[in-house]
């Protein structure tokens, strides 16, 4: 029996050396202080939600404690996440 040696297709190499690059998250915590409209705004504009997607991500860190509100890098994430955080919201980069 010979054995054959798996092809690698090339696209396919671009596209797992890309979600490597995206492995990071921004990561919203619920809180008792801030608002449904300032942390839907604060989505919208810190973190290119559209109006829906960041409604959505409201009610579930508000109902589960947390949410995965953005991906990416960390060069893009940690400036995000520190704008959230001075718009007085939780959140971390993991």
């Amino acid at each position: 029996m010979s054995e054959e040696r798996p092809k690698i297709n090339p696209e396919e190499a671009i596209e797992v050396s890309t979600l490597t690059d995206r492995e990071h998250e921004i990561i919203l915590y619920n809180d008792d202080v801030n608002t449904f409209e300032h942390v839907i705004e604060c989505l919208i504009a810190i973190c290119d939600h559209n109006a829906l997607q960041a409604e959505q991500c409201a009610y579930l860190v508000h109902y589960t404690g947390k949410c995965a509100v953005k991906s990416g890098t960390l060069e893009d994430l940690v400036p995000r996440c520190s704008a959230l955080l001075e718009k007085g919201l939780s959140a971390e980069v993991v």
